[in-house]
């Protein structure tokens, strides 16, 4: 079913009040001046009839365009030119009715001039004829409605257009936003619950033998609840900035926690802040992932790089994800890192365990860097 166009803007009803222009050849036909009034009046209600077809299938695009509309364009046309030469007189007028509705159908294209040319030039030769140079109104007002109808409809579906660009534009920018939120909101929280639990288990094992081993736990679990809190009112706002030093530590706290071996190897030049922040969630997304599935004793973080490119390795001695397919953090930062110039690898190590492997260029555009929370 072909979809009605938009209620804003010029619609059918508006060109049907330029039907009054036709009471010229009704007055015409019932002063009994008009020769075989009865194919008149046929002539007349043919012509209304037409008219308001196609003006209407004109405002929907689907219709518009069809083999039907452009068959009754031309009957419509055959009929003016039928009655004018018949008639002359106020049936010339019918010619201006023509031009409204040849320039609610074609608008604009190679198609606007093919038609409008030889439909002005017709309908000069036809006035002309029966009317002489009174007629040049005629032709003149013929050549005028085609004109601006097409140009003001035409105007009208470009601003159409644009809207619906607009609306669609926002419409992805804001699920760009919602996909970038839900993302950075797993990273803080898968991280930090991860952290809390393996805190909790630390504690709940000291309790009965070690008090004061329990008691520092429970004082970090505290201290992450805290900045977890912090970091989501941050992420909220918009102005979380990761720093890589800062998601070492944490790295290190949390695999220690676990009972992983953590160890970090850093070289390199000094690195831009947004390729530090972008590579602070690949250690955090990674040790969180080493802490909740591995069940690895050893994690190794090692950064190195040139002024050019930097490489960051997570390399674990467990088992990886269970069924094999990284999670749905990981896939997330693949694609970060594809859209700031970089890779992001996982998958068994080269001799065994699992290793995540990002490279990014040493510097970053501002707008393509780490992803705000």
């Amino acid at each position: 079913m072909a979809r009605a166009h938009s209620d804003r803007g010029p619609t059918g009803l508006s060109l049907l009040p330029w039907l009054l222009m036709g009471m010229g050849a009704l007055s015409h036909l019932l002063g009994g001046e008009a020769p075989n009034p009865w194919i008149g009046s046929l002539g007349l209600i043919t012509f209304n009839t037409l008219y308001i077809a196609i003006i209407f299938r004109a405002f929907v695009p689907e219709l518009r365009e069809s083999r039907l509309t452009w068959t009754l364009l031309g009957a419509l046309a055959a009929l003016t030119f039928a009655l004018a030469i018949g008639y002359g007189r106020e049936w010339l007028l019918f010619f201006p009715l023509l031009g409204l509705v040849v320039g609610a159908v074609v608008r604009r294209g190679r198609m606007l001039p093919l038609v409008t040319v030889p439909l002005v030039l017709g309908a000069g030769v036809v006035t002309f004829w029966r009317d002489g140079w009174d007629s040049i109104s005629v032709v003149y007002g013929t050549f005028t409605s085609i004109m601006v109808t097409s140009a003001i409809l035409a105007l009208d579906d470009l601003v159409r257009q644009l809207r619906a660009t607009r609306e669609e534009l926002a419409r992805a920018a804001v699920e760009k936003e919602r996909l970038r939120f839900s993302r950075d909101l797993h990273d803080l929280l898968g991280h930090t619950l991860s952290v809390v639990v393996v805190k909790s288990e630390a504690a709940r094992r000291l309790a009965p033998h070690d008090l004061d081993g329990a008691l520092s736990q429970i004082a970090d679990i505290e201290s992450v609840g805290r900045q977890a809190l912090t970091e989501i009112r941050e992420a909220v706002t918009g102005y979380r900035e990761g720093s890589l030093a800062t998601e070492l530590d944490r790295a290190r706290d949390a695999l220690s926690s676990a009972g992983i071996e953590p160890v970090v190897r850093r070289s390199g030049p000094l690195l831009e802040p947004q390729t530090e922040a972008l590579l602070g969630w690949v250690v955090r997304e990674s040790a969180t992932n080493a802490v909740r599935h591995s069940g690895a004793t050893r994690c190794v973080i090692a950064l190195d790089g040139t002024a050019d490119r930097v490489r960051l390795t997570v390399t674990d001695d467990g088992r990886g994800p269970t069924d094999g397919v990284p999670g749905s953090g990981l896939r997330g930062l693949r694609e970060r890192m594809a859209t700031a110039g970089g890779t992001l690898t996982s998958g068994p190590a080269p001799r065994g365990g699992f290793q995540v492997t990002a490279e990014l260029p040493a510097e970053l555009p501002a707008e393509t860097g780490a992803p705000r929370s």
